[in-house]
């Protein structure tokens, strides 16, 4: 969770406040009518910004991971070298701790963007969780680190110990990679919004996977997603000075995820979650699925 505003394309505090008073209670009260726990993923900088929303979370009973210490592009793991990685996962860990009461052990990265240091880091500051890959998802060059994703397509399907130096390989060190659910295409709130037909056939076909090997589905929503920025101009903001980069990743990127935006999510999002009610899923936390399997 951050402050991005999904209409403007940008990082701002206003947005944050949004998320507290509009966003996050919208979702939370989805949650607590189907008796879901989640995982909550904070920016150590929407955090300090507006710890009451690590409070909400907290008091609903759901698990806060850490989501390093902000979104900027700078920040990106993949980016960062080792030392610099551990002082975002230190700041961003003993902030959530101080503010939520718990101890944070799973980690997801800003815009999944790791590499190899990203393990020794999470290791060594005492995260036991990770969920960053999304195993045979491609991202058409949309995103940031897009490059690196493409790792992605060999991924194990199910949660598993990475190797101590290459996220996407199974191995024998102590941390825990639980990936995201997709299959070429992402299965994420921004897909339910531009393409529920799409998003329709995903849930039947990994419903299908689950009663085959059991794999959990990982889905990812965010409350910026339920509020409403309309009423504002919208300016596309760039974020890179190469025209491509510009093109895909901030103009066409942005254009396409301003669908069904605001109040037009949440009954696609009932929809959605009712489908899994029906078919009898448990819904729990990344920390307590790892618990219950054995992992950690």
């Amino acid at each position: 969770m951050e402050t991005t505003s999904i209409w403007l394309n940008t990082l701002r505090d206003r947005t944050g406040l949004k998320v507290l008073q509009e966003g996050m209670p919208i979702l939370l009260d989805i949650y607590a009518k189907y008796e879901i726990k989640s995982t909550f993923f904070f920016t150590g900088y929407i955090a300090q910004l507006y710890p009451e929303l690590v409070k909400m979370v907290v008091k609903a009973g759901h698990e806060i991971g850490s989501h390093g210490k902000s979104h900027l592009p700078k920040n990106a793991f993949d980016v960062m070298p080792l030392n610099k990685q551990k002082e975002h996962l230190d700041y961003t860990k003993k902030l959530l701790e101080d503010i939520s009461g718990h101890e944070i052990i799973t980690f997801r990265a800003p815009a999944l963007r790791v590499n190899k240091d990203t393990i020794s880091a999470l290791i060594e500051t005492g995260h036991k969780i990770d969920s960053s890959v999304a195993s045979q998802r491609f991202d058409f060059f949309l995103s940031f680190g897009s490059i690196n994703k493409l790792k992605w397509f060999t991924a194990p399907r199910h949660p598993y110990h990475v190797s101590k130096d290459n996220f996407f390989k199974r191995g024998n060190s102590p941390l825990i990679e639980v990936p995201l659910t997709a299959l070429f295409f992402p299965y994420v709130s921004t897909t339910m919004r531009l393409f529920p037909l799409l998003t329709s056939v995903q849930k039947r076909i990994f419903h299908i996977e689950t009663i085959l090997n059991n794999k959990p589905v990982v889905f990812d929503i965010h409350p910026n997603e339920f509020i409403d920025e309309s009423e504002e101009v919208r300016i596309i903001h760039k974020r890179s000075n190469n025209f491509l980069i510009y093109l895909f990743k901030d103009l066409i990127r942005s254009q396409l995820k301003v669908k069904n935006l605001g109040k037009k999510a949440v009954p696609l999002y009932h929809d959605l979650i009712n489908y899994y009610v029906n078919n009898l899923y448990t819904f729990t936390t990344i920390k307590d699925y790892c618990k219950t399997k054995g992992l950690i």
